[in-house]
């Protein structure tokens, strides 16, 4: 299940998506994490240390290597170059799975273990000062993008993706690419006002949004969220002092977090796996050619000097093939 958080700055967006990994981590379930904020902080969230944060490889730095895996033997796609972030996978094309050893993989991704129990983070790369001016970052999340319109992933299987913050999150068609989003939501008006933009923006294309008040320090402020948001409220996380220990840099135990904050990530959990029943491969193959003919008309084509059109194949759909596609390199 492919899953994100998004959330305005300030919310607890990556506490909660570092909550969440952990909770799916120790559970036993396989899981890669994706760090796609413009502040890269879900490593130190998941306990690295600078060091350990800063030493992580860039999906970004690496996008010309994941493009190539990718395109495999895909006749339409005439070499890597031609490829953009929203390049739909076809007949030839090699695709990812959560459960498995690949080139991409062994590029970006690198092992973390909560707990005694391991998964996997990547991180698109900071937006740095050398980037001001000259780069979108966009541009940093178009691997997430590419790699997530290669995905085949089952259920009991998670990709867990930390957005950036705001409405920006809404500004590619990244936020198409997921069975569940999380909207992580402050019991404030502003953190209401947040949700009813980023509702607005769902709304169009059956994106199945959830909220998580967090911060909630009392019955009021559960029964003000329930007031505004509704049956879009899922649950109230709390003030948390494994939090406040964790953020410390102390490292409790994961079995140390309070009760009713874990039964949250429970509840998440079970939502999540309740969306597999809805998924519709067709649903998402056609959103994911729509948004790559949208961006090869307005800058694709320009860019690479040929119609990306032709990169669309009418006779795959995502999910229908998964007997016929190559075996991963190097498993």
């Amino acid at each position: 299940m492919k899953i994100a958080f998004v959330g305005k700055g300030g919310s607890g967006k990556t506490t909660l998506s570092s909550l969440f990994v952990r909770h799916l981590a120790v559970t036993g379930s396989p899981v890669v994490a994706v760090d796609a904020d413009v502040n890269q902080h879900l490593g130190s969230a998941l306990g690295l240390t600078d060091e350990e944060c800063a030493a992580l490889p860039s999906l970004g730095a690496e996008l010309p290597a994941i493009k190539e895996y990718l395109r495999g033997g895909n006749p339409r796609i005439a070499d890597a170059a031609s490829m953009i972030k929203t390049t739909p996978p076809g007949r030839g094309s090699r695709l990812l799975r959560i459960v498995e050893d690949n080139p991409v993989y062994r590029l970006c991704a690198r092992p973390v273990t909560v707990d005694g129990a391991s998964l996997r983070l990547m991180a698109t790369g900071a937006f740095d000062e050398e980037d001001l001016g000259v780069a979108c970052y966009h541009s940093k999340v178009g691997a997430v993008e590419l790699c997530l319109n290669h995905l085949v992933d089952g259920p009991g299987e998670y990709w867990v993706t930390d957005m950036t913050a705001g409405a920006d999150s809404f500004a590619s068609g990244l936020f198409t690419r997921f069975d569940q989003t999380f909207l992580v939501c402050e019991p404030t008006r502003k953190g209401v006002a947040v949700y009813r933009q980023y509702q607005g923006y769902a709304a169009d294309y059956g994106i199945r949004l959830h909220v998580i008040g967090n911060k909630v320090e009392s019955e009021d402020d559960l029964d003000f969220l329930r007031e505004e948001l509704g049956d879009a409220l899922l649950a109230g996380f709390g003030r948390s002092a494994w939090v406040r220990r964790t953020e410390q840099g102390r490292a409790p135990a994961f079995t140390e977090l309070e009760p009713a904050n874990a039964e949250v990530l429970r509840v998440m959990q079970e939502t999540v796996d309740a969306a597999h029943a809805e998924r519709d491969w067709g649903r998402y193959t056609r959103q994911m050619v729509s948004f790559h003919l949208r961006n090869a008309e307005s800058w694709g084509n320009a860019k690479t000097g040929a119609d990306l059109a032709g990169q669309v194949d009418p006779d795959f759909e995502l999910g229908e093939h998964l007997a016929e596609l190559p075996e991963p390199l190097g498993v």
